[in-house]
């Protein structure tokens, strides 16, 4: 079975196409639409790689990632921001709340399945195994 993505967003229609497009790509994915209880989310499912919108209803995606990045489990877990806005400010807000990438919306199928490829293969050990 393939890496697992968890993909925070509220956004039914991009979630519902993101899930897609993954899946089409061999991940596992799961979905979750709100900011409350995401950290409880990400504790229960141990994702391989976590997508985060920044804009979530109860939550930012900038405090919900700040939360996990104090967290001994979740301090080098792979982190693709989505944002629907691309400004330099939004950039650098989650660069210091510790994501590995960000990624403006509108994105293509492309680069949202090579992000997460290259996320996910930090996740891999240099003999081919998951790594833990």
């Amino acid at each position: 079975m393939g890496q697992h993505v968890l993909l925070i967003e509220d956004e039914p229609n991009i979630a519902e196409a993101i899930r897609f497009i993954l899946s089409r790509d061999g991940w596992r994915v799961s979905t979750y639409g709100s900011g409350l209880e995401a950290v409880a989310q990400v504790q229960s499912l141990r994702p391989d790689v976590l997508i985060l919108d920044v804009m979530l209803p109860g939550q930012s995606g900038h405090d919900i990632l700040a939360q996990l990045r104090g967290m001994p489990d979740f301090t080098d877990l792979p982190v693709l921001m989505l944002t629907a806005k691309g400004q330099g400010r939004d950039r650098e807000m989650a660069e210091r709340a510790g994501a590995n990438m960000f990624m403006a919306k509108p994105f293509s199928n492309a680069e949202i399945v090579a992000a997460v490829r290259l996320l996910g293969a930090d996740q891999i050990g240099q003999d081919g195994t998951q790594g833990t």
